[in-house]
């Protein structure tokens, strides 16, 4: 056992130094490097906030579509669902009697002008004789009165004429407007009464209206940017973006043409309606849109992706990269999403380089190790 501790005190020495050297290479080589992000200038451009609201399409104009004359329903010469044309007809009533009681005036307007010539003739003879002295006075007035009543008789002949014209007219029910039609209400055969059974319904659909509430906030801001009681008028109206409710970008656009005369006190809210070309006619009344509203002049705004924008409890940052690489917190105010960006109000000029990916490897201070990248102009 004498002759082995030294050896063992050796051995131990030995390890002492392999350890020591070991400890001065895990020294010799520093702090780790610095972590690798993604980093870009903002994207600086000319933008305009918009507001979104839901809303609803309405026809332009809207008939129901009533007889003006009575009578069995004798034919419906549409489709139904189908597209028509102003001056179409559309329901044909018995005409028989209408026609028989145009014939009827016809014949009394022809014996009325016969009547009224031989009258006229009369008055004539005797104006003539009464030059002479060869007729009374008495005479010539009974004549006077006999061409009176017979140009009376006429006038009256004559309007008869028209009702009788016009009931006959009537009884083709025609399109008074162009659009689309509903289905038929009233089957062939029925009795229809002058002004009250409804026919069918008919609405236009090129150009269509969209209606829409904005809070009372919203509406005083776009009144004192676009002044709406002018654009009302003779000025520029604003424009205005719809989309579908199937549709994730608006891809209609359209003209604010009305707004409301007072708020609703109910809701709170104001009316507006914009007016959307429909030439394709694939938008019908009834439908739900969004509308997408100006709600500022043009102006250069800084944009920066979701993604760079960091969370400290109820505050907005993103981290800017120093010319040393060194990143630091930027308190933001952002705004809506412009082009898949997010508008950020204060907080950048536009001028810095931020951090866009790898946010969680950035601690304020420390140094990165960025790599540059440009954000295209839309995303």
């Amino acid at each position: 056992m004498r002759a082995m501790r030294p050896l063992f005190l050796s051995l131990i020495v030995a390890g002492l130094a392999a350890c020591s050297d070991t400890g001065g290479q895990q020294a010799g080589q520093g702090a780790p490097p610095p972590p690798p992000v993604t980093v870009a200038k903002p994207v600086v451009k000319q933008v305009v906030e918009r507001d979104d609201f839901t809303g609803r399409f309405a026809a332009v104009d809207m008939v129901e579509v009533r007889s003006r004359v009575s009578g069995y329903l004798e034919r419906v010469d549409f489709e139904d669902g189908a597209n028509v044309k102003a001056g179409d007809v559309l329901f044909v009533i018995d005409r028989r009697q209408y026609k028989a009681a145009l014939d009827q005036a016809q014949a009394t307007l022809v014996s009325a002008q016969a009547r009224l010539n031989f009258a006229e003739s009369d008055l004539e003879r005797a104006e003539s004789l009464r030059r002479t002295g060869n007729i009374s006075d008495q005479l010539l007035d009974q004549r006077r009165q006999n061409f009176l009543t017979a140009k009376a008789e006429l006038d009256r002949a004559q309007a008869t004429m028209q009702e009788a014209s016009l009931n006959y007219e009537f009884s083709e029910v025609k399109a008074p407007i162009s659009g689309r039609i509903s289905r038929r209400f009233v089957s062939v055969g029925n009795l229809v009464n002058a002004n009250d059974t409804l026919l069918t319904t008919i609405v236009s659909l090129d150009p269509i209206y969209f209606y829409f509430d904005v809070d009372e906030r919203s509406f005083l801001a776009y009144n004192r940017v676009f002044n709406l009681d002018a654009s009302n008028g003779s000025g520029e109206p604003v424009a205005v973006q719809i989309a579908l409710t199937d549709e994730t970008k608006p891809a209609r656009e359209g003209k604010l043409d009305f707004v409301d005369n007072r708020l609703d006190e109910a809701s709170g809210t104001m009316r507006l309606r914009a007016i959307v070309p429909n030439a394709e006619l694939f938008i019908t009344p009834g439908l739900f849109g969004r509308v997408s509203v100006p709600g500022s002049p043009p102006y250069q705004g800084v944009l920066v992706p979701d993604e760079a924008i960091a969370t400290d409890q109820e505050r907005r940052l993103v981290w800017v990269v120093g010319e040393d690489n060194t990143v630091k917190a930027q308190l933001v105010r952002p705004g809506p999403r412009i082009d898949g960006y997010r508008l950020i109000r204060e907080g950048l000029k536009g001028d810095e380089t931020i951090v866009v990916n790898g946010l969680q490897r950035v601690r304020p201070g420390a140094a990165v190790a960025p790599e540059m990248t440009t954000l295209p102009p839309t995303r």
